[in-house]
């Protein structure tokens, strides 16, 4: 549910405790406020451990009590993952939680004293009275299966990455000591070329082997498309290679670390997408969402971890917006600036949705023909990335039509849906 700021402000009565608190790895710190912004209690520190949540309540309960509040609104700053234990626990004992923006924090905390230090008293007392003025985000805590799609595609693009970051490290690995080896496969991560980097990395150690060896390695292993041939084409580059041969036992075991990291990690990979394929199936009218062509099955899976159930949304501009890609304008007066997208909002969401429409443009007719005709339109044509940004709008509507009303994909609709100024004059 999103509110206006009004409404925010409304929630704030005179029977609501407001607590700031700030946030860090092992101790918590609290105020509290009432309505008017007048302290009602001394900063009261507390452990990141059960204990001290219980010790949170109950000095929670004493401060209620004391001053005859009836309701409690938490708002902090969105510190990392420390606020995740203390997020549930508030949520399990009914107290409402709330983020406010740490550049509001940094940028009001001057406003008391007219000084810019920052201490953990000072920080609770700005969240509390930013929340009082309604100037804070409900945070969204996915349940049940789009919590599990959360943590399961965050840790594939956690794999994805460390995989990138192995495969440069053997690039400059090759750069190094064998720089011709790319010439000889097509890519080096094919399994032929893994079974020879793992047996024979360096040049020296090509031409030691042997091509005969070398394909028997590969027909032990019953590797297919390579040959002697191969083999040959491996030992004559490996004559040639000006590859460095000094600290030839160290670089043999890099090589071995690195492309044992590899495997590891694409093992991991493979089983953390089939894990998402099983949950993906579960959420109502994913199938749909899998019948448009050129959309799999991680996007979707990507989508429901970032956005998590749809039907909280009133409008597919608030998912819009959660993925920054709400429009900023810089306008002022008679001066018109370039607008562009907020980026306010989850980043992964935002590169889940540009990368399906790049895969759109590639597989979908209808898709590549709005952008052709967003790029080309006589009235207000879009730059490449602009149009690929106004698809990925037009993807997020879509989603939310099919996912909230369960129709089916329906492409000419898609494209009669668009307005052409040009046709109404």
């Amino acid at each position: 549910m999103n509110f206006t700021q009004n409404e925010k402000i409304s929630q704030v009565t005179n029977e609501t405790l407001v607590v700031g608190i700030d946030i860090s790895s092992e101790n918590h710190y609290v105020r509290a406020f009432d309505w008017r912004g007048i302290e009602l209690s001394k900063t009261f520190k507390f452990e990141s451990t059960s204990y001290g949540f219980k010790r949170l309540m109950e000095w929670l309960d004493e401060t209620c009590k004391s001053n005859s509040k009836t309701k409690v609104i938490m708002g902090a700053e969105p510190t990392g993952h420390y606020w995740f234990t203390l997020a549930e626990y508030l949520k399990e004992n009914n107290i409402k939680f709330v983020f406010v923006n740490p550049m509001r924090v940094k940028r009001t905390k001057e406003l008391d004293d007219n000084h810019p230090s920052k201490n953990d008293r000072k920080d609770t007392k700005v969240i509390a009275k930013l929340v009082i003025e309604g100037r804070y985000l409900i945070p969204y805590i996915p349940e049940d299966i789009y919590a599990e799609l959360r943590v399961a595609n965050e840790r594939r693009m956690r794999i994805t990455r460390e995989i990138v970051a192995i495969k440069n490290r053997i690039q400059r690995w090759f750069a190094i000591y064998f720089p011709e080896y790319t010439h000889v496969f097509g890519s080096w991560e094919c399994d032929s070329s893994i079974e020879v980097l793992r047996n024979c990395p360096l040049p020296a150690d090509v031409m030691s082997l042997g091509a005969e060896d070398i394909n028997q390695l590969w027909r032990e292993k019953k590797i297919r498309a390579v040959g002697i041939k191969r083999a040959n084409a491996l030992i004559e580059t490996a004559k040639t290679s000006v590859g460095v041969k000094n600290g030839a036992n160290a670089a043999r075991f890099e090589m071995s670390m690195l492309i044992e990291d590899y495997l590891i990690k694409k093992e991991q990979e493979a089983r953390i997408i089939e894990i998402l394929k099983t949950l993906c199936i579960q959420v109502p009218n994913s199938e749909k969402l899998l019948s448009i062509k050129g959309i799999g099955i991680l996007t979707v899976a990507s989508f429901f971890g970032e956005v998590g159930d749809i039907r909280r949304f009133e409008s597919p501009k608030q998912i819009q917006k959660l993925a920054g890609l709400a429009i900023a304008n810089d306008d002022s007066g008679k001066h018109r600036g370039k607008a562009g997208i907020s980026k306010r909002g989850r980043k992964l969401l935002r590169y889940t949705l540009f990368q399906a429409v790049i895969s759109l443009l590639m597989h979908s007719p209808e898709f590549r023909y709005l952008h052709h005709y967003y790029t080309t339109r006589s009235n207000n044509p879009l730059k490449g990335k602009q149009s690929k940004i106004a698809l990925c709008c037009k993807l997020i509507r879509v989603f939310y039509a099919i996912l909230t009303k369960g129709v089916e994909y329906d492409s000419e609709k898609l494209l009669y849906d668009i307005v052409r100024p040009e046709l109404a004059a």
